[in-house]
């Protein structure tokens, strides 16, 4: 996609205001209410493809925003995958117009690469306002083949090798990565892969034999298959409360958290330098999994239609109705609140960043940094 790009300086700011001021905004005052999307066209770009959870949940958000905003809009899901979440995001970045037509949702994998100062990201979270913040969950699951009838059954994996579709090492894959690491599983991984709906490709084809999907996507891909016997869940990656202790994931109440599936496979609770990066991104990449944010120098206006739109989309019947079924059972931050907590996930403690970065160098001949 081609985003339309601006003049540097002082021109551009003129081009970007008179654009604003005509095509969206009224001759009154520059306010939320001013602001009228009616007959435009809005993208909302995601980086990854099509089928995966973020995808899934840009699809569910676009029809209930439109609802709400002014003028009702047509609000199109742009797939813009590849460089594991950078590559649409820095399109974003460098392009995206401030007229509040095109926004960007962030997921994990766009996060960890900026955690990790991956040498392909240009965009910088301090560039960009957060409207909404979506925490999530997600399940791994093996292949109903290798013989297991539960989680209770991981021990018979320790002699089998797994196979995990990859889109990268500064994805949000890097939690399996280290979770399977923490867990002692004998797993190889197959890289260049561009969304984690083709990891369930690959799973559904039998090319792989352990993988994981974000909440959404397990329930509206993996359920069918668990049901059918093709599939068996091991764990969920949990949630952190508000003590720092990590608990069963509300949508999956009858799963372990990769802690309860350590102790049960080695008699102790996890510890070390593995498990401490693993918690570390765990939380950073499903805390605020699903971000949805727009160029931080869109006219206030505009960015406080989004917010009214979006606390407005939460209350609909429709998305009461129909969330929990297909986005599981999180509540989503919106406004002040979602700013907040991405500031929060946006850092990294160094010695952290340290070791993740020497574990891929040393292991994989994979260095992020110029």
């Amino acid at each position: 996609m081609q985003y339309p790009s601006t003049a540097p300086g002082i021109a551009a700011a003129l081009i970007t205001f008179c654009i604003v001021a005509t095509a969206i905004l009224t001759p009154r005052a520059a306010h939320a209410q001013d602001v009228d999307f009616s007959g435009r066209s809005v993208d909302l770009i995601i980086p990854f493809s099509q089928g995966g959870g973020s995808d899934v949940w840009a699809r569910f958000h676009a029809p209930l925003l439109a609802r709400h905003m002014p003028g009702q809009p047509l609000i199109v899901v742009r797939n813009e995958p590849g460089g594991g979440g950078t590559r649409g995001s820095n399109a974003f970045a460098d392009k995206a117009p401030r007229d509040g037509l095109s926004l960007l949702g962030i997921s994990g994998s766009s996060l960890f690469a900026y955690l990790l100062g991956d040498f392909r990201v240009r965009y910088d979270f301090n560039d960009w306002t957060v409207l909404m913040a979506s925490p999530t969950g997600g399940v791994v699951y093996v292949a109903g083949d290798l013989g297991l009838n539960s989680w209770q059954d991981i021990a018979t994996l320790r002699d089998r090798q797994l196979v995990f579709a990859s889109q990268g090492i500064t994805s949000l894959d890097l939690v399996p990565m280290l979770a399977f690491r923490v867990l002692g599983l004998d797993a190889h991984y197959v890289f260049g892969y561009t969304g984690r709906h083709d990891g369930w490709e690959a799973m559904r084809l039998h090319e792989v034999n352990i993988d994981y999907q974000t909440t959404s996507a397990y329930l509206q891909n993996v359920v069918p298959m668990v049901a059918a016997g093709d599939a068996v869940p091991l764990f969920s990656w949990g949630i952190v409360a508000a003590d720092g202790s990590v608990q069963r994931d509300p949508t999956f109440p009858d799963l372990p958290t990769l802690e309860e599936l350590y102790e049960h496979l080695h008699g102790a609770h996890p510890s070390g330098q593995e498990y401490d990066a693993y918690r570390v991104f765990a939380s950073a990449g499903f805390a605020a999994q699903k971000m949805l944010v727009l160029p931080r120098d869109t006219p206030p206006a505009i960015r406080d239609t989004w917010l009214q739109a979006i606390r407005a989309a939460r209350s609909d019947p429709d998305y009461v109705d129909r969330a929990p079924a297909i986005l599981g059972a999180y509540q989503s931050l919106v406004g002040e609140d979602a700013q907040n907590l991405a500031a929060s996930v946006t850092r990294i403690d160094p010695d952290t960043r340290r070791f993740v970065l020497e574990w891929l160098a040393d292991e994989y001949s994979i260095r992020l940094t110029e």
